[in-house]
């Protein structure tokens, strides 16, 4: 029987423009799919595998956790201390331009039919600024969305479109918040939003392949409409791939004879020392994710050997707010304290914002923080509108209250 003492739900809740409860906490029974940061290191402490730091970074990036998510996945990709000179921080300030990622997508998007665009699949910041094309490129007449990271085959959500949000088995990579975020964002606008990942047992080409019949066979139905596809690392890359021939985006192309505008986030961001940023990302003082413009109105690409996409969107340090990444808030979000004073539960406890009206039970969080002790200072970010709040500590202990946030 899981037990709460709190009765008051104002010690739980502090909205620092506004922040108005509802209800009074309840004691529920409540499942939470999400793990701790410390069963996550025990876990790691206990792993043999040599995969076992981009495990760790998947699963903390599995509940928005950036910072842990980052430093993982960099224990796993060691690094190198490498600075252009300043002849050539000069050179490249004279011939190039910084112009914002965002406004030049939407200006090319005008005059393309698909959109290839790629994230790390630990890095939450990728899945917030494609959140943040969604709705310039509905207006530019996109109207579909494919997404790799959905689960496809006998584990396809069937009812994604008509529930207007992912739940935990829609996929892996999209139980992080920001991840849902997106996906409920293009629901939302009125995107049909698809997978198309490969479902047999098959090999790198053969996936690559696979994935692009799967996309080809939706255009074929929607031949009038746009595409944006959004996608992992290399899949991305039109020309050659050595281990694959050619990755998804160039069999795309080679299949509907559409040339996709194709976009790079990874390469260009953030490591978690920063001394191990990419040259070109350390010489310049970026301020929000942008593009390199030479004289000629060319875009600096991203380059891989005999492969490229047309667009390598650079992003800027991440900078903090009380602790959460500023990349977080835009205008419509509001900055809400979990106050844990006269608590009585045992800590760690985690806290989920769920938008009200989507089942606690199976839906993606909109926001996820975890306070280790009582003393911890932790903050949701949100937009204007209501909310289930869930606090649990997996220790027989969980309450719900809802809020409205103005």
């Amino acid at each position: 029987m899981k037990f709460i003492t709190l009765i008051n739900s104002s010690i739980f809740c502090l909205l620092f423009l506004t922040c108005k409860s509802q209800e009074p906490p309840k004691q529920i029974e409540f499942n939470n799919p999400y793990k701790f940061n410390s069963e996550i290191e025990k876990k790691v402490k206990e792993d043999t595998v040599s995969w076992k730091y981009q495990i760790s970074a998947g699963e903390y990036a599995s509940k928005g956790d950036f910072k842990n998510a980052l430093r993982n996945w960099s224990m796993a990709f060691g690094g190198a201390d490498k600075n252009y000179t300043q002849t050539e921080i000069d050179s490249i300030e004279e011939n190039y331009k910084i112009v914002p990622a965002k406004e030049y997508i939407i200006q090319q998007s005008k005059r393309n039919r698909v959109i290839i665009i790629n994230e790390a699949h630990h890095y939450s910041s990728h899945r917030v600024f494609t959140q943040e094309l969604l709705q310039d490129l509905y207006k530019q007449g996109y109207r579909n969305l494919g997404v790799e990271a959905l689960s496809n085959g006998n584990k396809h959500d069937v009812n994604l479109n008509n529930r207007k949000y992912a739940i935990q088995e829609s996929g892996y990579y999209t139980q992080d918040p920001n991840f849902g975020n997106m996906l409920r964002t293009a629901l939302n606008l009125g995107f049909n939003v698809f997978a198309y990942e490969q479902t047999g047992d098959l090999n790198g080409k053969e996936r690559e392949i696979s994935q692009a019949k799967n996309i080809q066979k939706i255009m074929d139905k929607r031949p009038d409409e746009k595409f944006l596809i959004y996608c992992g690392f290399d899949h991305a890359l039109e020309g050659e791939h050595r281990s694959w021939g050619k990755a998804m985006a160039g069999r795309l192309k080679e299949f509907t004879g559409v040339n996709p505008l194709t976009i790079n986030q990874v390469k260009y961001s953030e490591r978690n020392n920063l001394k191990f940023n990419q040259p070109l990302l350390k010489a310049l003082e970026l301020e929000q994710p942008s593009i390199l413009i030479d004289s000629d109105n060319n875009t600096f690409q991203y380059q891989k050997k005999n492969g490229w996409s047309d667009i390598a969107v650079l992003h800027p340090n991440t900078k903090y707010e009380k602790g959460r990444p500023q990349w977080l808030i835009n205008s419509d979000s509001k900055t809400v304290e979990i106050k844990n004073e006269d608590f009585e539960i045992e800590y760690p406890i985690m806290a989920l914002a769920y938008k009200k009206g989507e089942n606690i039970e199976v839906a993606i969080p909109v926001d996820i923080v975890e306070l280790e002790s009582k003393s911890d200072k932790s903050y949701f970010i949100l937009d204007k509108g209501y909310y289930n709040i869930v606090v649990d500590n997996k220790r027989d202990q969980s309450f719900k209250y809802e809020i409205e946030v103005k």
